[in-house]
């Protein structure tokens, strides 16, 4: 049975670049996929899929994301795309934090001037990562796989965060009372997240939207619904909308009402 006619939406994945395009159109979604470095990035952003929207990413937990990274060849390659992914910080990476925030303090710097969505990995890092967004604030930053506590989760949302939630987070039933259903969207992190899925696969958000379901009391239709249109906020919070494929456009042009 069809969920909406609205595709699912996949807000974290990391997909191989040398995926041919047939097989990403064959898994029906909508992914936002994450590359984890400049080098990595400008293979993904020469790409022209119709559901795949591919980031620019600095992975904090990888030293040579950090010794690779440049920022005017940043600020090159988000000319061709409305996502940065993934950035942040990473309490338990062997790369110095320091360094980790060199390169955080110059993506958001370029993010205040020209802003895109952008997913944040900010594990064993939340106060630190939230410390980076009130230092330099900008629209569009989703914390991805977030875990902070209550109190952190409120600091983002004054801060204007969303957050994007996998199978593993929405085992933390305290976590989820603690999103506003305004500010959540649905991801896999692929192939990471998703490792206890029966079918791990990037855009399988299916398990996830069931369980915001029950968690709200609602139906999944009506979570894809709620994604949905709150990717529609972040693309005009953003004003990146030209960025996006026709058919992404197209399915945000035809949301129905809240």
């Amino acid at each position: 049975m069809r969920t909406s006619a609205l595709p699912p939406l996949d807000l974290h994945a990391h997909i191989d670049t040398s995926v041919p395009a047939d097989d990403l159109t064959g898994l029906g979604a909508v992914v936002f996929a994450a590359t984890r470095s400049l080098t990595e990035a400008a293979r993904a952003v020469q790409r022209h899929d119709d559901r795949i929207i591919w980031g620019v990413g600095a992975h904090p937990g990888l030293a040579c994301s950090h010794t690779g990274f440049d920022p005017d060849t940043f600020t090159q390659l988000i000319d061709h795309t409305p996502l940065v992914s993934e950035i942040g910080l990473d309490g338990k990476s062997r790369t110095p934090l320091e360094a980790q925030q060199t390169t955080l303090r110059a993506v958001l710097a370029i993010l205040t001037h020209t802003p895109r969505i952008a997913s944040i990995h900010s594990y064993a890092a939340c106060e630190q990562v939230l410390d980076e967004l009130e230092r330099s604030p900008a629209p569009g930053m989703i914390l991805h796989w977030w875990l902070g506590t209550p109190e952190q989760t409120a600091r983002a949302i004054r801060l204007g965060c969303y957050f994007s939630v996998n199978a593993s987070a929405t085992r933390k039933t305290a976590l989820l009372q603690t999103i506003p259903l305004d500010r959540i969207l649905t991801e896999t992190d692929h192939p990471f997240g998703d490792r206890s899925s029966a079918q791990p696969l990037p855009g399988n958000v299916a398990a996830v939207e069931q369980t915001l379901a029950r968690h709200h009391r609602t139906t999944s239709r009506n979570i894809r619904h709620t994604v949905w249109h709150n990717l529609a906020a972040l693309v005009r919070d953003t004003h990146c909308a030209k960025q996006l494929s026709r058919r992404v456009r197209s399915h945000l042009a035809s949301l129905p009402p809240r």
